[in-house]
């Protein structure tokens, strides 16, 4: 489906998200915002004074109740009470070195939650379509050269991949036994690295790189070598407008998983990625110690079944996303808001898309 203008769509939808205050949701809340769309999040509290939620003033534009997506009675009436057409969910435990620690509330997060979630919507009226999105790490990894496909194993050895596998196994059965029947097209997105400005999550390359610059220390790496296919949150939340359209006009051949992840020319190692970044950010890069937690070498998409049907791509390759999230890490550390950065580089984009409002 080729992009349409902001009126065709998403002008005056009512679309729920949940995550508002997480990176990537904070993204998605300011762009359907400015599509024109009537916008309302749940979510927990923003974790940090950085946050990307709080400095770019998310709330304003995406009205937030703060709570656990495992409140089923709070998150059940927060999304009857609004009646979305449309419903993206996001909030989840993110974080894979996390996930070790914490198996138990990743996987309430995670697989409960994303449960708690189907419960709610379905029985909202109204309801068109969800997008619950997941990762490119609930693939059973095989270490393969080629990208994984939509239909190839789940799996996972880690508590946070696991836990994704499972909550995309829930998706299916929510899918088969209720929202067929019901005409609601129920999808999952399957997105791999995603990098931009406002990221200031724990254990992330980027916000790393960020922290040391900005305190002056050295940068510690695990595993310099590991491979990644890196894009900028506006293409991933570009590939979910596009699936919600695609869902909309298309409920039943639609309500399946989804592949989004960068060409192969978005790969790069964490080594060249830092080395990338340097021009804006340089730091000085150290070696961690001692026995590291499993992490997969490389990991790639295939995202062919998204560039035929959604008519969906990068529009950014990996040079001008890493300039631009430096552009907006640099102007940040310097004083500029979050909030004019994000809407600068949102209208750049949706410019560059054809998505603009003439």
């Amino acid at each position: 489906m080729p992009p349409g203008k902001p009126g065709e769509f998403w002008r005056g939808r009512r679309v729920f998200i949940t995550g508002t205050t997480g990176f990537k949701g904070s993204w998605l809340a300011l762009v359907l915002r400015e599509l024109g769309a009537r916008v309302e999040g749940y979510a927990l509290p923003p974790d940090s004074a950085d946050s990307l939620f709080t400095q770019a003033d998310v709330n304003t534009a995406c009205p937030t109740t703060l709570a656990d997506i495992r409140d089923l009675d709070q998150l059940t009436a927060a999304v009857r009470a609004f009646a979305p057409q449309t419903l993206f969910h996001l909030a989840a435990q993110p974080l894979v070195r996390r996930s070790y620690a914490q198996p138990l509330e990743t996987f309430s997060t995670n697989v409960q939650g994303t449960c708690n979630l189907l419960e709610a919507a379905r029985g909202s009226a109204g309801l068109e379509s969800v997008i619950a999105v997941t990762t490119d790490k609930c693939y059973r990894n095989r270490e393969w050269d080629w990208g994984y496909r939509e239909t190839d194993e789940l799996g996972g050895d880690d508590p946070y991949s696991a836990s994704k596998a499972a909550a995309e196994l829930a998706v299916g059965a929510w899918r088969a036994s209720y929202y067929r029947a019901a005409g609601i097209g129920l999808a999952t997105a399957r997105a791999g690295n995603v990098v931009g400005g406002g990221d200031w999550a724990e254990d992330r390359l980027i916000p790393d790189i960020v922290r040391a610059y900005r305190e002056q220390r050295e940068l510690v790496v695990r595993y310099p070598e590991a491979t990644r296919p890196w894009q900028h949150v506006l293409d991933c939340v570009h590939g979910y407008l596009l699936l919600a359209e695609h869902l909309h006009a298309h409920p039943e051949g639609a309500a399946r998983a989804w592949n989004f992840g960068p060409p192969p020319e978005g790969e790069a190692s964490v080594r060249r990625l830092i080395g990338l970044m340097s021009t804006a950010l340089p730091v000085q890069v150290a070696m961690a110690e001692g026995v590291q937690q499993h992490e997969a070498a490389r990991l790639v998409l295939d995202s062919t079944l998204a560039h035929k049907r959604l008519g969906w791509r990068t529009a950014l390759g990996l040079q001008q996303t890493l300039e631009w999230t430096a552009e907006w890490y640099a102007g940040y550390l310097r004083g500029e808001t979050a909030h004019d950065l994000t809407l600068a580089q949102i209208h750049r984009y949706l410019t560059l898309c054809g998505r603009a409002a003439t």
